[in-house]
């Protein structure tokens, strides 16, 4: 028998106020899976005490140390994001990233992130990421050798997976021209301006003779005083003096400031990516301005480190806080 009661009508207004609830909830998560500067300030803001004391001591021990853990930022970054992919080891079951092509014999630095987890761990075990541990370190390299500070985003999370093929196909090789430099950077979300910014940081440390080699032989924009300096150290035949080193900027190797750009101007880039940069092409105007005005190239590194420690981080549930940042939990 029909029921004489007329059918149940829904309260739309009851639907919306819960829909609505429901976004703002998801608004909320999402906001809150952000990388913040304030992100250990309860629950560990001794971490960075921690990292600068290692880092001041390891430079001390050797100035070249800042260039390498800086570097290790960079090569992490550019493969799986900031995720600290690049400090787990090869194990017979797991291939890391550390024997791809731009890794091998090249990073370094590893133990001194070993030592500053140590110490984190003993102020607040289980909070801080290797990931974050790399990012604060980076900074306080620059800042050790007389570069510009900055406030750190935080909050990422370690991978547990890492990327052979992405670290030999990501990190721009240093026989890249313009053109490919700008499509790597491009493909991490960082302009043609953050590319020539963040090349700075080439004003500190050493590269490796086969890195240099076929620039300083066979490349035409370069010095021909520097280029004979450089073939002094670095034998034309591949496979002899490989590992010998040079500085990348042959004035201040351990001072961060803008020689980098003036050496450039002068065609004593060390690396043919290095000297692409003021080759005649788009970057030159760029080139010219931080080579004039430290001020402005400081300020725009900052913001290009800021950006690249943004580049696809684990968050909120992701990952895991690893305890040896050598391998996954």
């Amino acid at each position: 028998m029909a029921s004489s009661y007329p059918a149940r009508q829904p309260n739309w207004r009851n639907l919306c106020f819960a829909v609505g609830l429901l976004v703002l909830l998801a608004l909320a998560g999402a906001s809150s899976a952000q990388l913040s500067t304030g992100f250990y300030s309860r629950s560990c803001p001794g971490v960075y005490d921690a990292v600068k004391s290692v880092m001041q001591s390891a430079i001390a021990r050797e100035k070249r140390m800042g260039a390498s853990i800086l570097r290790l930022f960079f090569h992490d970054c550019f493969v799986q994001g900031c995720d600290a992919s690049l400090l787990l080891d090869d194990t017979p079951s797991f291939q890391g990233e550390k024997m791809a092509t731009p890794n091998n014999g090249s990073v370094r630095g590893f133990e001194v992130i070993d030592a500053i987890k140590s110490a984190v761990e003993k102020v607040c075990p289980g909070v801080v990421s290797c990931a974050d541990i790399l990012a604060i370190a980076a900074r306080d390299s620059v800042v050790i050798l007389g570069g510009p500070s900055w406030d750190v985003k935080v909050g990422r999370r370690d991978s547990t997976t890492a990327s052979f093929s992405g670290a030999n196909n990501n990190i721009p090789p240093p026989t890249s021209g313009l053109a490919n430099l700008t499509s790597l950077f491009a493909a991490q979300g960082l302009s043609q301006k953050d590319m020539v910014a963040l090349s700075g940081a080439h004003t500190i440390g050493l590269a490796r003779c086969t890195n240099f080699r076929a620039h300083v032989y066979n490349d035409t924009n370069i010095d021909g005083a520097f280029a004979r300096t450089r073939q002094s150290g670095c034998p034309r035949t591949s496979g002899s003096g490989d590992n010998n080193l040079a500085s990348l900027d042959q004035q201040t190797p351990t001072v961060f400031e803008n020689n980098y750009y003036r050496n450039l101007l002068c065609k004593k880039g060390l690396l043919h990516s290095d000297q692409e940069l003021f080759n005649g092409g788009a970057t030159d105007a760029l080139v010219q301005s931080y080579a004039n005005d430290q001020t402005t190239f400081f300020a725009d590194f900052v913001t290009g480190m800021i950006k690249m420690g943004d580049v696809t981080p684990l968050m909120g549930s992701n990952g895991q806080i690893r305890k040896n940042c050598r391998r996954v939990n």
